[in-house]
């Protein structure tokens, strides 16, 4: 039996990859998008090709990607940014079917901030969605990366506001609060954790 596809989400700072880490200690596989993009976007052949002939020359130096220089073209404008992810999106997911297809646990994890930017929260069984306020939110964000508080607000303006990602979520969706420290977070896993594995038993 194919392992259910659980969506796992989340604005900057609010503890999702957290939320996955815990789960993943327990034995949970979670593919997480972000990376496998930084992957897919220095392996994959087709798509280093499709994305130099997106944003021109010097994308690549000796087949090394320039971050630096992506960032600059690609983020540039909203229409820049749709370009990349229509080129980047596909790769991705592509990629996930294959892994997904490989996990014999009862239920995976995909670990995205876009989940529901993208659409590929419609390809989901079921979606968590971690929260946390804003402001608790930028403080993380702050002591872990050295970025000033303006930078982290300019980040955020980029995600989903967490009303409109709630206003996407039906009843099979779990919202995780995580304003509070490490052992209230854990047990909310916890209790996530069960549920879904009944899930997969029904």
């Amino acid at each position: 039996m194919k392992a259910l596809h659980i969506g796992l989400t989340g604005a900057i700072g609010s503890g999702k990859s957290t939320v996955a880490a815990m789960l993943h200690e327990i034995g949970i596989p979670v593919y997480v998008a972000d990376d496998a993009a930084k992957r897919l976007m220095v392996e994959d052949e087709g798509l280093k090709a499709a994305i130099e002939d997106a944003f021109g020359p010097g994308i690549y130096v000796e087949g090394q990607l320039q971050r630096k220089t992506l960032a600059q073209r690609a983020f540039s404008s909203p229409e820049d940014t749709a370009r990349i992810n229509a080129l980047v999106h596909p790769a991705v997911h592509a990629d996930f079917v294959a892994w997904h297809a490989a996990q014999t646990a009862p239920y995976i994890l995909r670990e995205a901030a876009i989940l529901f930017e993208s659409g590929t929260y419609q390809t989901c069984d079921a979606i968590v969605v971690v929260e946390a306020s804003k402001e608790v939110r930028i403080q993380r964000v702050m002591a872990r990366s050295g970025m000033t508080r303006e930078e982290v607000e300019q980040r955020m303006q980029h995600q989903w506001p967490d009303a409109k990602r709630r206003a996407h979520l039906s009843d099979r969706d779990f919202i995780v609060q995580n304003d509070e420290d490490e052992a209230s977070l854990r047990r909310q896993v916890d209790v996530l954790h069960e549920e879904l594995l009944q899930r997969c038993s029904r």
